[in-house]
Parts: structure tokens; sequence; C-alpha cells
């Protein structure tokens, strides 16, 4: 069972969604249904992530940045959040309290310990802040993780 990590923007048009959401799931159809996804579940690429390994027949472990981490997203997110954590076979809660750029990278670097190879929906520009997606794919390929970036034609932050 190969096991994969995610790390992906938050915030993403319908219209974007739906294009990354097609190359994920063409990308994990090659290991399904002998897949464990692990994600930390923030609104956008995570959620989408999490959704097609579930629905491709593979198995989730969510990693918690922090106990009050769904409190930090978007309140539009949360209902999915909620399902897909119910759905998740093991749950990873790093020892924050609050959701921080510095909760979310120690929680990035959990999943990479404990991962074979990163799926990174990324544009291949800078993080945003600390913790970015750019940051999460620096420390794989320091680690000398497979990197599989995921940035459809048509796409846009």
């Amino acid at each position: 069972m190969i096991r994969i990590a995610v790390s992906g923007h938050r915030g993403l048009s319908n219209a974007t969604t739906a294009l990354i959401d097609d190359a994920i799931r063409s990308l994990l159809a090659e290991h399904a249904p002998a897949i464990t996804g692990l994600s930390c579940l923030a609104d956008g690429a995570d959620q989408v992530f999490a959704r097609a390994v579930i629905d491709l027949g593979g198995s989730l472990e969510v990693v918690t940045p922090a106990s009050r981490y769904r409190e930090g997203l978007p309140a539009e997110a949360h209902q999915e959040y909620d399902l897909l954590l119910a759905r998740a076979e093991r749950v990873h809660t790093m020892d924050f309290v609050e959701s921080t750029s510095e909760s979310h990278m120690v929680a990035s670097r959990f999943m990479l310990d404990h991962a074979d190879e990163l799926l990174a929906v990324w544009d291949g520009e800078p993080a945003r802040g600390y913790g970015g997606t750019a940051d999460v794919v620096a420390e794989a390929r320091r680690q000398g993780l497979l990197v599989r970036v995921v940035w459809p034609e048509g796409a846009r932050r």
C-alpha cells in the first residue's frame, strides 16, 4: 500500500477545484484502492484529495495541526471537514492548541515522515507564509521524497 501525503492551495474557485479534482483522481487511480492518504483536511486541495482517496477505496489518515484547528478553517469548509474526519481510519493530533503557521508546518513534516510521496497541488510560486505549499515541497525534496505536482492547465489562484 502506498502512503501519499498532500499539500496544496486553499481558497480555490469552483472551476479550479474541478480541474484539480480530475487531476488528483487520475493520479490516484494508478494505485487505487491500495492508497493511504495523509491530509490535514484544510479547505481546498486537502479536502479534494481526501475525498478522492475515500471515493477510490483507499484509507484516510488525518493529521490535525492543533486541537483548535477546525475553528481556523472557513465556516463553509466545516461540513466536509467533519464528514472526512469521521471517515478517517486514524487521526494524529499535533501538540498545539492554536492553529498557526508553525503547527501547520509541524503537521506537514509529520505527514512527510510517514509518507512514500507528496502530492503537491501547487502553482510553483513561493509560499505566501511560513508553512505554505512551497515550504512543504522544499521539505519533501530535502527528505528525498518523490514530489508530484498537480497544477492543471487553466487552474488559477
